[in-house]
Formats: C-alpha cells, sequence, structure tokens
C-alpha cells in the first residue's frame, strides 16, 4: 500500500491544475506553514490576513516540500524547474481537494459545532475513536474556511473515523464549511450568547449553528444538548432541514442520554449516566459540569459509530484540558505551592461561569485563596457591559475570594465586585500583571481568562516564569 496521502495526479485532477517543473510521485501531508513543512509534505502558498504564502515558497522548497501549489498570476516569480502544481486561487485549489478527500472516504465523519465547549468535545471524541481505529481529526481549533478544508484535504481514503470543528462567528459560515464535510453526525454543544456583535440576538446564534445540519447525509443523526434553552429551536430547526433523528443529551428527565449522578473533583470528574439504555459509570480526566454534559454527546456518537462502548467510557478517563482550556500548572513559591489554571485561549459568559465553578471547586491550602484574573469577553455588542457585570454573580455563587480586572469592558466587573474581592484593575493585561504577581502566595489557586483578543496569556506566562513549577495532573480513580 502507498504510503501517500494524495498522488501528485490525483492532486492535479481534483485542483484542475497545470503542472510545471519535475513533480514526485506523490506527497506524504500537506502544510500551509514553510517553517515546519516536513520533507515530502504539499505547500499550500495561502494568502492570509498578515502574509502572503507566496513569499515563502522557496523555503518550503527548500525545507523540503515535494510541491508548492501556487496561484497563476505569481508564477512567473518562482523558477521554471520548480515543482509546482499552478491553479487560479490556492484557497479554492485547497477546499477541491478537500471534496475529493470527503468524495473518497468510506469512514464514518462526525462534525461539532457550538458557542462553547467544540473543541474539548472534538478532542475528546478523537481520543475515544483513536483507541478504536484510524482516525483522523481537526488540529487545534482548525474550524474556520481555511481550517476545515485544509483538515479534510489531509484525511486519508482508509481512516475508519473523521472528527471536524466547524466554528463561525456570522451567518451563513457553517453551511458552507459542513457542505464540504458532509458528516453522518453532528454535534451541537450548546447555544449561548458569543459573537453578539454580529447577530441580532441569540435566537439568530441557534439559526447559524443550526446551519450545520444543512451538510448533514440523508439518514444522518443530530445530536443536541437537551438542557440548552434553544434546544427546542434547534429540534425545529433539524426537522425544517430534513434530519432524520435527533438524539438528545443532559441532565433532563426526558434526555435519551442523561446525567444520572456525579461527583465533581478539582481536575476530574465521576459520571453516571444512561447511554441510550447503557448504564455506564466512568471518569472523566477534565473538571467541570459542563465538561460532564458533553462527554455524554462523545459517548452517544462512540455508540451510533460502532465503537465500543465500555472503551469509550474507559478511555474519557485520559482525556485532558488542551493549553488555554483549563490545562493546570503547580507554581513554586516560598513556603509552598498554588495552583494555576490557564483559561487564556478564548471566553464568553457561558465559559467564563463554567471557568470560575471549576475555581470554585480548586482545593486551596490552608491560607490560600481562589483568585480570578480575567480580561475582556470580546465580540458581545450592545450587551457587553451587561454581561460583563454580570459575571459577579457567578463570582459571589463559587465564593472567589479575590478578582483581578483588566480592560474597559471588565471595568464593569470591577465596578460591581465588594470591595473586599477586589484585587487590582488596570486598562490593559500588560499593565495588570505586575500585580498578579505581587499578590500570590503558597495555597492560592489562580484562574487566567480572557478573549483572546485581551492578551491574557502573557500573565501565565510570567506567573510560570516568576514561580516554575510543573504540570499538574490528577491520578483519582472513579
Amino acid at each position: 500500500m502507498s504510503d501517500f496521502l494524495w498522488t501528485c495526479a490525483d492532486m492535479t485532477q481534483a485542483m484542475r491544475a497545470t503542472v510545471r517543473g519535475a513533480l514526485p510521485e506523490g506527497i506524504t501531508g500537506i502544510s500551509i506553514d514553510s517553517r515546519s513543512i516536513a520533507p515530502g509534505e504539499a505547500y499550500f502558498a495561502i494568502k492570509g490576513e498578515v502574509h502572503d504564502g507566496h513569499a515563502f515558497v522557496e523555503a518550503a522548497l527548500k525545507n523540503g516540500a515535494g510541491v508548492a501549489v501556487v496561484e497563476a498570476a505569481q508564477r512567473d516569480r518562482f523558477p521554471q524547474d520548480a515543482p509546482l502544481l499552478i491553479v487560479d486561487d490556492v484557497l479554492k485549489g485547497l477546499v477541491d481537494l478537500g471534496i475529493a478527500a470527503r468524495a473518497r472516504l468510506g469512514g464514518q465523519v462526525i462534525a461539532v459545532t457550538g458557542s462553547v465547549g467544540k473543541t474539548s468535545t472534538k478532542e475528546a471524541l478523537r481520543r475515544v475513536f483513536e483507541a478504536q481505529g484510524e482516525t483522523h481529526a481537526s488540529v487545534a481549533s482548525f474550524n474556520n474556511h481555511w481550517g476545515v478544508p485544509l483538515t479534510l484535504a489531509r484525511c486519508p481514503a482508509t481512516a475508519r473515523f473523521a472528527v471536524f470543528e466547524i466554528g463561525m462567528n456570522h451567518a451563513g459560515e457553517i453551511e458552507s464549511l459542513v457542505k464540504m464535510v458532509r458528516p453522518h453526525f453532528a454535534i451541537i454543544t450548546t447555544v449561548e450568547p458569543v459573537h453578539l456583535e454580529f447577530f441580532s440576538g441569540v435566537t439568530a446564534i441557534a439559526d447559524a449553528k443550526a446551519e450545520i445540519f444543512a451538510g448533514l447525509e440523508p439518514g444522518g443523526v443530530a445530536i443536541l444538548n437537551r438542557d440548552n434553552v434553544h434546544f427546542a429551536h434547534l429540534q425545529k430547526r433539524a426537522d425544517e432541514y430534513g434530519v432524520s433523528r435527533i438524539v438528545s443529551f443532559g441532565s433532563d428527565l426526558s434526555a435519551d442520554v442523561r446525567l444520572i449522578d456525579i461527583a465533581l473533583h478539582p481536575t476530574c470528574s465521576a459520571v453516571h449516566a444512561d447511554i441510550l439504555g447503557h448504564d455506564v459509570t466512568y471518569k472523566l480526566g477534565m473538571p467541570g459540569r459542563h465538561m460532564a454534559i458533553n462527554s455524554l454527546a462523545v459517548l452517544a456518537a462512540a455508540l451510533l459509530m460502532g465503537a465500543d462502548l465500555a472503551l469509550a467510557a474507559l478511555t474519557l478517563s485520559k482525556v485532558e484540558p488542551a493549553v488555554g482550556r483549563g490545562l493546570r500548572y503547580q507554581l513554586a513559591l516560598v513556603g509552598g505551592e498554588a495552583v494555576l489554571i490557564d483559561e487564556t485561549f478564548n471566553a464568553n459568559p457561558a465559559s467564563m461561569r463554567a471557568a470560575l465553578s471549576v475555581l470554585g471547586a480548586a482545593p486551596v491550602g490552608s491560607k490560600g485563596r481562589r483568585i480570578a484574573v480575567l480580561g475582556d469577553m470580546l465580540e458581545l455588542g450592545p450587551e457587553g457591559a451587561e454581561l460583563h457585570r454580570s459575571v459577579v454573580d457567578a463570582v459571589n455563587n463559587e465564593q472567589i475570594d479575590l478578582v483581578f480586572c483588566c480592560g474597559p469592558l471588565m471595568r464593569n466587573l470591577w465596578d460591581a465586585l465588594s470591595t473586599g474581592r477586589r484585587g487590582g484593575y488596570a486598562e490593559d493585561a500588560a499593565a495588570l500583571e505586575s500585580q498578579v504577581l505581587a499578590a500570590i502566595r503558597a495555597g492560592d489557586a489562580i484562574m487566567v481568562k480572557g478573549s483572546k483578543g485581551s492578551r491574557m496569556h502573557p500573565i501565565v506566562s510570567a506567573l510560570q516564569k516568576r514561580f516554575p513549577g510543573n504540570a499538574a495532573h490528577d491520578d483519582t480513580a472513579v
């Protein structure tokens, strides 16, 4: 059997490309980054918001790329003997290759979207399926107009399971992406007030998420959160799209996949659930009730897609938070240690409440405090000020001891905090950093969170640099 991901002949046909130079028989992978390209891979010269990939074609070839895919308008800037596939538009060529990859794929395909939790759910699905057969899944959060076709184009024809994450911040985006993926199963984790800046309201966000039904294969299954207030609306939209089966998950008594009981621990959860009539108890290697609810969807999908349910449940114990999504570190301070929870990948009102709940359950030392370091949640539109102010309820309910805020929107939370809970405020994360570093002491549990544009991760890096320790793991078994 060939080790090639694609033969160059098949690539040429799929993209309707023109060949120049001496091409290899095939390529072993696809990259859009000349710095990390592996020998034998194809380099696609994508035009990004900042850089034009054509500027790095020669570097990619020098680093071992077998072929470069470039646009016709720029072909003359490269040597005549350079191994090139020439197309009118490189991103369109990548889309065409992705569509060809889907056409040749014989395995089961699942797509995941949702306002919160889609990446962690996608990763849990990946881990579950990898334990049971050849699996292909989106890397990181490759869920947009270039990430989805890139993930498709990278999919081996032999994959038994393929897992795709699909994101959006405007109406219409999901439909165009899911029609490439054509999943047999689709999960919507939840619908929340995220990207409100670009929508008339949360119902419009639900409609945008429901676009995932537009690409479901005939006889496909929608897996929906029964606990979400928009369940009935999504159910109706699924019916309008002609979805033949809906499977619901959650703690609601009418859910098809139901949470029966849960024991929340600082870094994991013990879950008892009914998975489509199967009584299952398992350990989930990520903390938080929200993660446990999404794990129900994972097990439902595993069962429906023909995987072994018992092995799938066992595999969930090995799933851990990703960087920026709840990964924990031990900080070494004078007199003991502190726990750092990195939640800096992104933020919205729902994920902020969930992260504060996890912080509220974190153990602290005898003199330790639970400390939240929070940056602005972006793209919330006119409701932004009130949504930030409302976070005070979660701070109070989870008994967070100290809150540091930065950014003009987080000023609304700062003003709503009681004096005793105010740790410090600054206009941006860089200005807040020194205040946080000065405040930390042994026994504390610190959680840092904000939207990516709030640039909160440097505070995490500064804490790790000042108080170097190790990644924290939990070995508690159910």
